[in-house]
């Protein structure tokens, strides 16, 4: 067996001014009106594209269209989750490109054709989006149905689309006579693109003929993201199934070059074997994704969140007042501190109230905008614990009667397959029946979305999170709330390691030995540091600059997508061999 490497080879010198970076996600949040995104993954390659185009990045992006979206949540009077489909118009938003593909998907020849999107930067600057799409009439019904539903189906159409994703993504790009030089695997879903890649290198030849030179080459091209250290995150199928849906031929190929693991087709493994830069999301998460993956070198580049998407309209005019630059250069709002504590407190007082408004016509319940208002909304997993604020339900309701009130905004999906995620929800919502009052209110709201968390995010007072340890990657609502001057109550995880200073960007849940330990922290916070601190308004206000000047200014996509092109794309002096590149993102 060829042996991984993740170094660098020395003679390596992309140019941006010979080629385009292509960017692969199995999701990407687009348009708040296309259902082609599940969650933060989505979000990420939604916001990553926006800054890209802002920054005027060669770009090009693939992903699968996704016809009838990821699923729309239905909750019952009980707070049991149910599920309907999101089909959208797609002649609406996006333009049939006229080459046709085709892809080996269990013995079938599968046809694809692509949509494009253009995502449009701030000067101007096109970026475009392919979407892979297999309904044509020359595929069978149930091949015609393969890019339909986002993480839809079992194991074997999650196989399947990621062979149209990877290989057909290849192909496509092929076909449209895009000039790319460098591959970008957002997440192992499209790690196939190396399989493309190395059987164009060896023209398809038999197994015996792969040589180091030929992996070398494909290694050159690619680079990868991860994004979960949670080990049911990484995609793996069995032998069988690799062996009949990919086919015996090219399964034995990556069996022999190191891509299974433990008796699976395991697709971070064929991410990392093909590829020359690998990072996590966090410098926390590339730690622990190190430890994971100890024979291959993995950096981290910390994520963030567009600016301009996330930023609620009050908050917008605000900076545009103070800060007129803060679009072209997020690191403008650092002068956040210097804005005057009645004018943050009244955009503020806009934003939630639209959010108020939000809930009442969505569940009909009138809340207060002057009591104190926590928001958790992520996707339900047991992990993310979001009953962890329901450890000790009486505590929780004597300090909302100390505080003169408390009101607590919870959303969020579970996954339609995963039943201990519907029981979290349910659980959640059953205690908000048991201990909802006149100083305490907790209201689940359904279907979260685009449009609810950018509400959500903006218009609650202090963002909750409560992951367990170290399972959150990354993580990036709690950075839209920054960017809106809301400050995190969280656990050291993920990014918030790097955002927390503690009473100037909010405040950190510490490290205990159990979730009783934790829920402990979580509660003499809120009593001791974060009540009072809402209590006095003036404070509060210069809290929300301290949190919009530290963290709005650093975790944003801006700054992350300048940190790949240095360090991923083109890993050398950029200032000195591409000085047209130079130009563009200093001066974006």
């Amino acid at each position: 067996m060829l042996k991984p490497s993740s170094m660098k080879p020395s003679n390596y010198e992309p140019t941006p001014a010979t080629g385009l970076v292509a960017y692969f996600s199995m999701e990407i949040a687009i348009n708040p009106r296309m259902p082609t995104y599940s969650g933060g993954l989505g979000m990420l390659a939604g916001d990553t594209l926006r800054s890209a185009a802002d920054l005027s990045t060669p770009m090009v992006a693939f992903s699968l269209l996704h016809r009838k979206g990821y699923f729309r949540q239905i909750l019952d009077a009980e707070g049991k989750q149910s599920e309907d489909a999101q089909p959208w118009q797609v002649e609406d938003f996006c333009t049939e490109e006229a080459p046709r593909v085709t892809v080996s998907v269990e013995n079938r020849i599968v046809t694809l054709r692509a949509w494009r999107y253009d995502v449009v930067g701030r000067s101007g600057h096109l970026l475009p989006i392919y979407m892979l799409d297999s309904d044509l009439a020359e595929n069978s019904e149930w091949d015609r149905r393969l890019t339909d539903h986002l993480y839809g189906g079992d194991s074997n159409y999650r196989l399947q689309q990621e062979i149209l994703l990877g290989m057909g993504g290849v192909r496509m790009s092929h076909a449209l006579g895009l000039p790319i030089n460098v591959y970008h695997m957002n997440e192992g879903h499209a790690a196939f693109l190396t399989l493309a890649l190395l059987e164009a290198q060896t023209g398809g030849g038999p197994l015996g003929q792969v040589s180091a030179t030929d992996i070398e080459a494909v290694r050159r091209k690619c680079v990868f993201t991860t994004h979960t250290p949670v080990p049911a995150g990484h995609d793996r199928f069995s032998m069988e199934q690799a062996r009949r849906i990919l086919g015996a031929e090219r399964t034995a190929r990556l069996e022999l070059l190191g891509c299974c693991h433990e008796g699976l087709l395991n697709m971070t493994y064929v991410a990392l074997r093909f590829s020359r830069y690998c990072n996590g999301v966090a410098l926390k998460h590339g730690e622990v994704s190190q430890a994971m993956f100890p024979e291959y070198t993995i950096d981290a580049i910390t994520n963030g969140v567009h600016g301009p998407t996330w930023v609620s309209e009050p908050f917008a005019e605000l900076f545009d007042r103070h800060m007129a630059s803060w679009r072209r250069d997020h690191l403008y709002l650092r002068n956040a501190i210097a804005i005057p504590a009645d004018e943050i407190l009244a955009a503020h007082a806009r934003t939630k109230e639209s959010l108020l408004a939000e809930v009442a016509s969505r569940t009909g319940l009138v809340l207060n905008p002057k009591v104190l208002t926590l928001g958790f909304a992520r996707r339900a997993a047991t992990y993310k614990r979001a009953d962890l604020l329901f450890r000790d339900p009486e505590r929780l309701l004597r300090m909302a009667q100390a505080a003169g009130g408390l009101q607590i905004l919870y959303a969020g999906k579970a996954h339609p397959q995963d039943e201990p995620g519907k029981a979290l929800i349910h659980s959640v919502i059953e205690k908000a029946k048991q201990y909802s009052g006149a100083d305490l209110r907790v209201v689940y709201l359904e279907n979260y979305d685009w449009n609810l968390g950018a509400a959500l995010t903006a218009g609650v007072d202090v963002w909750v999170n409560t992951p367990l340890r170290p399972y959150e990657a990354s993580g990036t609502s709690g950075m839209k709330a920054a960017l809106n001057g809301v400050p995190s109550l969280s656990i050291l995880d993920g990014w918030w390691i790097e955002g927390c200073i503690e009473g100037v960007t909010g405040w950190a849940i510490e490290d205990g030995a159990d979730d009783a330990a934790e829920a402990e922290s979580l509660y003499t916070k809120l009593e001791t540091a974060v009540t009072p601190a809402y209590a006095e308004q003036i404070r509060w206000a210069r809290l929300m600059a301290t949190t919009i000047a530290h963290n709005g200014s650093f975790f944003n996509t801006n700054r992350m997508v300048k940190q790949y092109i240095r360090n991923s794309y083109y890993p050398y002096d950029i200032t000195e061999e591409i000085p047209a590149m130079a130009e563009a993102v200093s001066a974006s």
